[in-house]
């Protein structure tokens, strides 16, 4: 079985945010590193993220400490499987779009990676994600 992490549980795991990292890290041990995918979707959404925090530093001291953020955000998914919102994926997400389901656009990329690539979606957010017919969820935040 594969995986797909949501930005959430991405997020997790490079802030170390405890207990919810424990619990990633521990079922993660389960698992090959091979078995672990990142979107180019939750890419934008912590790059959007981390540009909007540089730009609003006003001491040179928070601009460098800012810009390790984005150079963390980089490092970390340039270390990791990246999925791409391809061909397939578009597909994928043109379905669910006319179906109207009541997501956002970023999420339901993500659903759509994680769907066209077999992938079950790692994730906190099971209340919108479960929206999405045939999306297999899994919270690995709770033990």
């Amino acid at each position: 079985m594969s995986f797909l992490f949501d930005t959430d549980h991405i997020s997790i795991l490079q802030r170390k945010t405890m207990p919810d990292y424990l619990n990633i890290v521990t079922e993660a041990a389960n698992h090959t590193g091979m078995d672990f995918f990142y979107s180019i979707v939750s890419f934008e959404e912590q790059t959007r993220g981390a540009n909007a925090y540089v730009a609003a530093a006003r001491q040179t001291s928070e601009v460098v400490r800012r810009y390790r953020l984005l150079e963390m955000v980089l490092n970390d998914f340039a270390m990791s499987q990246v999925l791409s919102f391809d061909n397939k994926a578009h597909e994928e997400f043109d379905r669910l779009r006319s179906q109207r389901i009541k997501v956002g656009t970023m999420d339901l990329r993500i659903a759509s990676i994680a769907l066209s690539n077999g992938l079950v979606l790692l994730t906190r957010n099971v209340r919108d994600f479960d929206k999405i017919p045939g999306l297999v969820t899994e919270n690995w935040t709770v033990s």
